[in-house]
């Protein structure tokens, strides 16, 4: 994983994604992203996929209010949040939030990297903000 920091678009997979978002106009590419976290919650969560998740959750928070830390990387998230303009459904707020609980969880390698750095308690204090954003 290329990482440089610890926020929602602090690495390789999760700033591809969000530059994935600049032909979007709607939820679905948040939506299948969060689904693709979730599903199949036994089996072991790869780190592209969580970090992907993490971008999508961070849009999600960024749809229902204030924004997190802004970074080069989220501008095209910044750009998407104002193409859509409302807020996402509860049903989307509980599948982010789902997402992210599943990401920091045991069996998620994105949390065993993290775990592996001198970083982990940094990402998990991001990660438990990004939450809180999207409510409890």
């Amino acid at each position: 994983m290329g990482a440089w920091g610890v926020d929602s678009f602090g690495n390789d997979d999760a700033a591809d994604w969000a530059f994935g978002l600049d032909e979007s106009h709607d939820l679905r590419l948040v939506e299948e992203t969060l689904s693709r976290a979730t599903v199949g919650s036994e089996e072991y969560l790869e780190a592209p996929v969580a970090s992907e998740a993490v971008a999508a959750a961070e849009a999600v928070a960024r749809l229902r209010g204030p924004a997190g830390e802004s970074t080069s990387c989220s501008e095209s998230v910044d750009l998407w949040v104002a193409r859509v303009g409302k807020p996402p459904s509860e049903a989307v707020a509980r599948l982010a939030i789902g997402a992210l609980d599943r990401i920091v969880a045991p069996n998620s390698e994105l949390r065993e990297l993290w775990e592996d750095s001198e970083d982990f308690a940094a990402w998990t204090d991001a990660i438990r903000e990004l939450r809180g954003r999207l409510g409890s």
